[in-house]
């Protein structure tokens, strides 16, 4: 994947997948698994990973994972969210959402990043330039593990959204670790990757996660989805073994 990345321009690689998507959906057509996302179902999903590849974690079509997936069951099935008039903001906005979230007429949807090409406005998390009590949803998912200082970036997250709005961000959480293991003296890519399981991640978060949440002044908490879901659906839908979906609410 990555020779794909450094022959071609990333808006053009993005353009590229969304031509394709139709031949790549008939191609990979079938009974077994579903994306719930957009409905769409194939006779496999592809393997996708670093360090160890996961079977049948990625959609052909749609590129989504299974944490995009379990994210979409429980917006869609637990929350009024995707009805709801809000002021959203998404950090790092997935490709596998971004369509489907700025088509929705009752959101007020903004994107924001220091490099994405699908962000309306680049911008450091850690500066980020919206006003205090702005956003009633944020989206800020697998990112904070890319940030060295994530207390900032949290205080920011929190600054710019509204009393009692709801900040869903998802990190790489090792439940068997209840502290967060960091070391800013690991600097090279490889000894990085090897240690924190990508050479762009600074640290692996613990069960503290919530707790370094909750000391900005959110009412953090994982949820426990997969729990409400059939051995039957986390197959189909190709979901993660195990995985909590962290949601914060500013108090």
């Amino acid at each position: 994947m990555k020779w794909l990345l450094n022959l071609f321009p990333r808006p053009l690689l993005i353009q590229l997948s969304i031509w394709l998507r139709p031949l790549i959906k008939i191609y990979y057509k079938g009974n077994r698994f579903t994306d719930p996302i957009d409905g769409s179902s194939y006779r496999k999903f592809l393997p996708y990973g670093y360090q160890k590849l996961r079977s049948n974690a990625l959609c052909p079509g749609t590129l989504s994972l299974e944490r995009h997936r379990l994210l979409w069951l429980y917006l869609s099935r637990e929350t009024d969210f995707l009805k709801k008039n809000l002021r959203v903001l998404h950090i790092a906005p997935e490709q596998v959402f971004y369509a489907t979230f700025k088509a929705l007429k009752n959101w007020d949807y903004t994107t924001t990043d220091l490099h994405s090409p699908l962000a309306d406005v680049k911008a450091d998390i850690c500066a980020l330039p919206f006003e205090n009590d702005h956003y009633d949803l944020i989206f800020c998912n697998h990112v904070l593990e890319h940030i060295p200082d994530d207390q900032k970036a949290m205080k920011e997250l929190y600054r710019i959204l509204k009393k009692g709005g709801t900040l869903i961000a998802q990190v790489p959480l090792d439940e068997n670790r209840n502290a967060t293991f960091e070391d800013a003296t690991v600097t090279d890519s490889k000894e990085r990757t090897r240690i924190f399981g990508q050479y762009d991640h600074v640290r692996i978060y613990g069960l503290d996660y919530y707790e370094r949440l909750n000391a900005i002044g959110f009412d953090a908490r994982g949820i426990a989805y997969l729990k409400s879901l059939s051995k039957e659906e986390i197959q189909r839908f190709g979901l993660p073994k195990a995985e909590r979906i962290p949601v914060a609410v500013k108090n």
